[in-house]
Protein backbone atom coordinates (compact mmCIF):
# COMPACT_ATOMS: atom_id res chain seq x y z
CA UNK A 1 0.00 0.00 0.00
CA UNK A 2 1.16 3.34 -0.94
CA UNK A 3 1.95 5.81 2.07
CA UNK A 4 -0.45 8.38 2.45
CA UNK A 5 1.52 11.72 1.55
CA UNK A 6 0.26 14.45 4.75
CA UNK A 7 1.65 17.47 5.15
CA UNK A 8 1.07 19.79 8.22
CA UNK A 9 1.20 23.60 7.80
CA UNK A 10 2.35 24.99 11.11
CA UNK A 11 4.42 28.29 12.47
CA UNK A 12 4.48 27.00 15.88
CA UNK A 13 7.25 24.58 15.96
CA UNK A 14 5.61 22.99 19.34
CA UNK A 15 2.66 22.10 17.87
CA UNK A 16 4.33 20.63 14.64
CA UNK A 17 6.33 18.35 16.70
CA UNK A 18 3.33 17.13 18.66
CA UNK A 19 1.83 16.70 15.62
CA UNK A 20 4.75 14.56 14.36
CA UNK A 21 4.89 12.68 17.27
CA UNK A 22 0.95 11.88 17.16
CA UNK A 23 1.19 10.48 14.16
CA UNK A 24 3.94 8.52 14.14
CA UNK A 25 2.28 6.98 17.34
CA UNK A 26 -0.62 6.01 15.70
CA UNK A 27 1.43 3.21 13.11
CA UNK A 28 -0.26 4.13 9.90
CA UNK A 29 1.65 4.35 6.71
CA UNK A 30 2.04 8.03 6.15
CA UNK A 31 4.90 10.15 5.08
CA UNK A 32 4.88 13.75 6.34
CA UNK A 33 5.58 17.12 5.48
CA UNK A 34 6.36 20.38 7.85
CA UNK A 35 5.75 23.47 6.76
CA UNK A 36 5.73 26.96 8.60
CA UNK A 37 3.42 29.40 7.19
CA UNK A 38 0.50 29.39 3.49
CA UNK A 39 3.09 30.84 1.47
CA UNK A 40 5.69 28.21 2.12
CA UNK A 41 2.96 25.87 1.43
CA UNK A 42 2.23 27.33 -1.46
CA UNK A 43 5.47 27.46 -2.91
CA UNK A 44 6.18 23.60 -2.13
CA UNK A 45 2.68 22.56 -3.84
CA UNK A 46 3.07 24.81 -7.02
CA UNK A 47 6.71 23.10 -7.39
CA UNK A 48 5.97 19.60 -6.04
CA UNK A 49 3.93 18.11 -9.13
CA UNK A 50 5.10 14.38 -8.75
CA UNK A 51 4.11 13.66 -4.77
CA UNK A 52 1.57 16.28 -4.15
CA UNK A 53 0.04 15.49 -0.60
CA UNK A 54 -3.18 13.50 -0.06
CA UNK A 55 -3.79 15.67 2.99
CA UNK A 56 -2.97 19.07 4.31
CA UNK A 57 -3.84 20.14 8.04
CA UNK A 58 -3.75 23.33 7.87
CA UNK A 59 -3.46 26.15 10.74
CA UNK A 60 -5.04 29.31 10.63
CA UNK A 61 -3.41 31.97 12.04
CA UNK A 62 0.20 31.83 10.78
CA UNK A 63 2.38 35.08 9.40
CA UNK A 64 2.84 35.61 5.92
CA UNK A 65 -0.13 34.28 4.82
CA UNK A 66 -2.47 32.56 6.96
CA UNK A 67 -4.84 29.64 6.41
CA UNK A 68 -7.84 31.27 5.01
CA UNK A 69 -5.09 32.54 1.88
CA UNK A 70 -3.40 29.70 1.78
CA UNK A 71 -6.82 27.76 1.57
CA UNK A 72 -8.65 29.79 -0.92
CA UNK A 73 -5.08 29.60 -2.95
CA UNK A 74 -5.48 25.84 -2.58
CA UNK A 75 -9.01 25.75 -3.57
CA UNK A 76 -8.51 28.31 -6.71
CA UNK A 77 -5.36 26.54 -8.59
CA UNK A 78 -6.30 23.65 -10.53
CA UNK A 79 -3.93 20.87 -9.96
CA UNK A 80 -4.59 21.79 -6.13
CA UNK A 81 -8.22 22.25 -5.63
CA UNK A 82 -8.90 18.54 -4.93
CA UNK A 83 -6.47 17.91 -2.49
CA UNK A 84 -8.44 17.45 0.85
CA UNK A 85 -8.25 20.04 3.40
CA UNK A 86 -8.27 19.58 7.44
CA UNK A 87 -8.24 23.38 9.09
CA UNK A 88 -6.67 22.11 11.89
CA UNK A 89 -6.70 25.51 14.73
CA UNK A 90 -6.96 26.35 18.23
CA UNK A 91 -10.14 28.09 17.15
CA UNK A 92 -13.54 27.34 18.10
CA UNK A 93 -14.64 30.56 16.49
CA UNK A 94 -17.92 30.18 14.76
CA UNK A 95 -16.70 32.39 11.63
CA UNK A 96 -13.90 31.09 11.55
CA UNK A 97 -15.42 27.67 11.35
CA UNK A 98 -18.10 28.96 8.83
CA UNK A 99 -15.33 30.66 6.35
CA UNK A 100 -13.21 27.63 6.39
CA UNK A 101 -16.63 25.86 5.27
CA UNK A 102 -17.34 28.18 2.69
CA UNK A 103 -13.64 28.27 1.05
CA UNK A 104 -14.03 24.87 0.80
CA UNK A 105 -12.21 23.39 3.57
CA UNK A 106 -13.03 18.82 4.12
CA UNK A 107 -13.22 19.00 8.15
CA UNK A 108 -12.31 21.19 11.00
CA UNK A 109 -10.18 20.06 13.55
CA UNK A 110 -9.85 22.12 16.87
CA UNK A 111 -6.39 21.26 18.00
CA UNK A 112 -6.49 18.62 20.82
CA UNK A 113 -4.76 19.49 24.03
CA UNK A 114 -3.63 16.27 25.30
CA UNK A 115 -1.60 14.01 23.06
CA UNK A 116 -4.01 11.24 23.29
CA UNK A 117 -6.65 13.09 22.43
CA UNK A 118 -4.45 14.24 19.21
CA UNK A 119 -3.94 10.36 18.36
CA UNK A 120 -7.62 9.37 18.34
CA UNK A 121 -7.86 13.10 16.03
CA UNK A 122 -5.74 11.79 14.05
CA UNK A 123 -6.47 8.40 13.49
CA UNK A 124 -10.03 9.29 12.82
CA UNK A 125 -9.33 12.02 10.16
CA UNK A 126 -6.45 9.85 8.32
CA UNK A 127 -8.60 6.77 8.18
CA UNK A 128 -11.71 8.92 7.32
CA UNK A 129 -13.59 7.09 4.15
CA UNK A 130 -13.42 10.53 2.18
CA UNK A 131 -15.24 9.57 -0.42
CA UNK A 132 -18.57 8.95 1.47
CA UNK A 133 -17.73 11.95 3.41
CA UNK A 134 -17.43 14.08 1.12
CA UNK A 135 -20.77 12.61 -0.24
CA UNK A 136 -22.90 13.08 2.34
CA UNK A 137 -20.82 16.68 2.87
CA UNK A 138 -23.21 18.32 5.39
CA UNK A 139 -22.21 21.52 7.74
CA UNK A 140 -22.67 19.12 10.41
CA UNK A 141 -20.23 16.80 9.37
CA UNK A 142 -17.66 19.53 9.00
CA UNK A 143 -16.47 20.07 12.66
CA UNK A 144 -14.72 16.90 14.10
CA UNK A 145 -16.11 14.95 17.10
CA UNK A 146 -13.64 13.03 18.82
Amino acid sequence: MNKLRILLVDDDEDDRQFFADALEGIELNTQLHLLENGKSCMEYLNKETENLPDLIFLDLNMPIMNGFECLEAIRSTPHLKDIMVAIYSTSSAERDIEETFEKGANIYIKKPSSFNELKKSLKQVVKMNWSYHLNDFKKENFLLKV
